[in-house]
């Protein structure tokens, strides 16, 4: 059976990029405080209720790709092969975005557009913040779930959080090369080299603790 969306479910997806991509190329433009819901919907040629059918928050129109970021990362850890850990399948997923110049591989030429807006509104950096804690929950849910972890158990919290706080670290430090002016080109090679660095030391962190010998 096919997984296509429908005609019914492809006009609105359609119509969720539209506005999303008025409203970013707006926000670029004017700064995201300095534009309206009301604005977005009329240059989007559509209503403000429509557009707050589509994004109940008017952060949610710049940040509109992290509902795809939870499903691509569910996807990975739960369809990940055989043998596989939980972290090895995102760090895998990430380099496959970069690898694939995805939107969510969150690095490229032109990127520094995008970040400006964002360090430019408190608003968008809060709702930013919120949603990355969102993914780190997710990936505690879906870390349990490989672990088979009783309720009570914090290691796949512990795990999720250690593994957002590499990725965000690692991003963090190649996006303000980016800003300062180095280009996409001269810095992804040092950005994929310090995201490998830095889940190789999650993975020793998540290791398994040796037994202490007898005494």
């Amino acid at each position: 059976m096919s997984n296509e969306p429908g005609l019914r479910e492809r006009k609105k997806l359609q119509t969720r990029k539209l506005i999303s991509d008025v409203a970013s190329g707006l926000f670029m433009r004017h700064g995201f405080d300095n534009v309206t819901v009301a604005e977005v919907a009329e240059a989007a040629g559509v209503s403000t209720k429509t557009v707050f059918n589509y994004f109940p928050r008017k952060e949610d129109l710049f940040l509109d790709r992290f509902p795809e970021a939870a499903e691509l990362i569910t996807q990975a850890v739960r369809e990940r092969p055989e043998g596989e850990e939980p972290p090895a399948a995102l760090r895998r997923l990430l380099l496959d975005l970069l690898e694939r110049r995805h939107p969510l591989g969150g690095i490229g030429d032109g990127y520094q557009f995008f970040w400006q807006v964002i360090l430019d509104s408190p608003s968008l950096q809060a709702r930013a913040r919120e949603l990355v804690d969102g993914l780190e929950n997710l990936l505690g849910v879906l870390f349990a779930e490989a672990s088979r972890a009783g309720p009570g158990d914090p290691w796949p919290r512990v795990a999720a959080g250690l593994a957002v706080s590499a990725y965000r670290t690692t991003y963090i430090i190649t996006a303000r090369r980016i800003l300062a002016g180095e280009r996409f080109d001269d810095v992804i090679d040092d950005h994929i080299a310090l995201l490998n660095r830095s889940f190789d030391a999650l993975d020793r962190a998540l290791a398994p603790a040796e037994a202490s010998p007898p005494a």
